[in-house]
C-alpha cells in the first residue's frame, strides 16, 4: 500500500514516465510510480521486438521538422534531451548503440529488454518505488488521486504529479485514453486522439482480397495525392502490407497524419503508388507499349516490366478489365496509381495517437497551467511522429522536462 502523502507521483510507466522518474530520484527526490499493468515498460518491449529504434542520426533541423506542426512546441524538451543524449543514456546504462544504413539508432543487440532490465535496475537503486495493478481513476474531490487496486480505492496525495498516461492506441499494454475526460473536468484543453502511423482500409474486391491480402509490396514509391490532381507528387520509396481491409506498413505509416486528415475532411483520400519507381515513364510507357507476340498480358508484363504477383494484382483491380489490358493506360498507372482510401484502421490497433493536452495548456516543463505542481509528459500530449525513432525520442526528452520541472516545483520553482 502506497504511502498517504508523498513528494512525488509518477503515473504511467511508459518511457516518459520512467525517465521523469530516473531524472527526479537523480536529484534525490523520494519518486512513487503507479501503473495499471502488472509491469512497467509493456509497449517500449512490444515496439522492441524487431529491433528497438532508439532515435534517428540525422542533422537537427530534419529531425525536428519530423514533428510537423509540433516542432516548435516540442524544440525546448528536444533542445535539452535530443538524439545524442538519447545515446549517452543508453551508454550510462552500460548499452552501446549503433547506427544503421539508414540512420536510425539501435542498441547492440537490436533487443529492448537489456536496457528496460538495466534502467529498472537503476531506478530502484536510486530509490524509485513501482506500485503495479494501480489504475489512476481521476481526482477526489479534495484534490488526492485515487487508484484501484484490485477491490481496494487507493487515495495518494502528492505534492507534485507526473502524468505520463500514453495515447489510446493499443489499449491491452495499459493507454487507452480514459484520462482525457478527467483533465478536461478540471479546465485542461485536450484534442481529440486520433490515430497515427495506422493502417487505411480501401474497398477491395473479394477476389483481390482472396488472391493477395496478406501480400507485402516491395521497392514501391508512395505520396500523397495533391492539387491539382497531376501535380508533381513527393515520392518515398519503401514498404507496405496488403491486408484483407486495406494498406498498412511502414511507408503508409509515413504518409498517416496527411491521409488522415484528408479522409477527415473530404470522407476519403488518395494514395498515389509508384510500382517501377527506378524506371522512368518514357520507359514504361515503351516497353508496355512493345509488341508481345503469342505471349499473354500477364506473360508480357513480367517479362517486360517485372510486374507480376500483387504489383499486377493492384493495377487489375485499380483499372477494371478495360484499363489493365491497355497498354497507354496501364504504363501510366504504373508510374503513378490512384488507391482510394476511404478510412483509418481503428484508434487501438494504430502505433501511436495524435492529439492529447494542448501545448497552449502547459509550460515548457509540461505543468498543466490549471493544475499547478500536475506535469504531463509523452505521448498523452498534442503531438505525433514518424516512427523511426522520433516517437520514442520525444518521450524521453518530454520526461526529462517534466522530471526537472517537478524537481523544481517541489524547491519552490526556483
Amino acid at each position: 500500500m502506497p504511502d498517504s502523502q508523498i513528494p512525488v507521483a509518477i503515473v504511467g510507466g511508459g518511457p516518459a514516465g520512467l525517465m521523469a522518474a530516473d531524472v527526479l530520484s537523480a536529484a534525490g527526490v523520494p519518486v512513487q510510480l503507479f501503473d495499471a499493468m502488472p509491469s512497467v515498460g509493456r509497449k517500449f518491449l512490444l515496439a522492441g521486438r524487431g529491433g528497438l529504434n532508439l532515435t534517428h542520426s540525422e542533422p537537427e533541423p530534419a529531425f525536428l521538422s519530423r514533428y510537423g506542426a509540433a516542432q516548435q512546441a516540442l524544440s525546448p524538451a528536444l533542445a535539452a534531451f535530443g538524439a545524442r543524449d538519447v545515446q549517452a543514456w543508453a551508454a550510462g546504462l552500460g548499452i552501446d548503440t549503433f547506427v544503421g544504413s539508414s540512420g536510425r539508432v539501435f542498441p547492440e543487440g537490436m533487443k529492448a529488454a537489456p536496457l528496460l532490465r538495466a534502467w529498472l535496475h537503476r531506478l530502484r537503486v536510486q530509490g524509485v518505488r513501482f506500485h503495479m495493478r494501480h489504475r489512476w481513476t481521476g481526482w477526489n474531490g479534495d484534490g488526492v488521486l485515487v487508484f484501484r487496486h484490485g477491490a481496494d480505492t487507493v487515495p495518494v496525495a502528492a505534492q507534485a504529479v507526473v502524468l505520463a498516461l500514453g495515447g489510446a492506441s493499443w489499449s491491452r499494454l495499459g493507454s487507452d485514453g480514459a484520462w482525457a475526460p478527467w483533465l478536461v473536468e478540471r479546465g485542461v484543453s485536450v484534442a481529440p486522439l486520433v490515430p497515427a502511423n495506422c493502417g487505411f482500409e480501401t474497398p477491395w474486391s473479394e477476389h483481390f482480397i482472396s488472391r493477395y491480402a496478406g501480400e507485402p509490396l516491395k521497392s514501391v514509391a508512395f505520396a500523397v495525392g495533391g492539387e491539382p490532381a497531376d501535380a508533381p507528387l513527393a515520392w518515398r520509396v519503401g514498404e507496405a502490407l496488403v491486408t484483407a481491409q486495406g494498406i498498412e506498413g511502414g511507408a503508409v505509416y509515413a504518409l498517416s497524419a496527411p491521409l488522415r486528415d484528408e479522409i477527415a475532411a473530404r470522407g476519403d483520400a488518395t494514395l498515389y503508388l509508384d510500382l517501377l519507381p527506378g524506371r522512368d515513364a518514357a520507359w514504361v510507357q515503351d516497353q508496355a507499349a512493345h509488341g508481345r507476340g503469342a505471349r499473354s498480358w500477364s506473360s508480357h508484363l513480367r517479362t517486360r516490366l517485372n510486374l507480376h504477383g500483387v504489383k499486377a494484382g493492384l493495377l487489375r483491380e485499380c483499372l477494371g478489365a478495360e484499363g489493365y489490358a491497355d497498354p497507354a493506360t496501364l504504363a501510366a498507372a504504373a508510374k503513378r496509381l490512384p488507391l482510394r482510401l476511404v478510412a483509418c484502421r481503428p484508434l487501438d490497433e494504430a502505433i501511436s495517437t495524435a492529439g492529447g493536452v494542448r501545448f497552449a495548456d502547459m509550460d515548457e516543463a509540461g505543468m498543466l497551467r490549471a493544475l499547478p505542481g500536475v506535469f504531463c509528459a509523452g505521448e498523452m500530449t498534442d503531438w505525433e511522429a514518424p516512427t523511426g525513432g522520433y516517437l520514442l525520442t520525444a518521450c524521453l526528452a518530454q520526461g526529462v522536462a517534466a522530471g526537472r520541472g517537478a524537481a523544481a516545483w517541489l524547491r519552490g520553482g526556483d
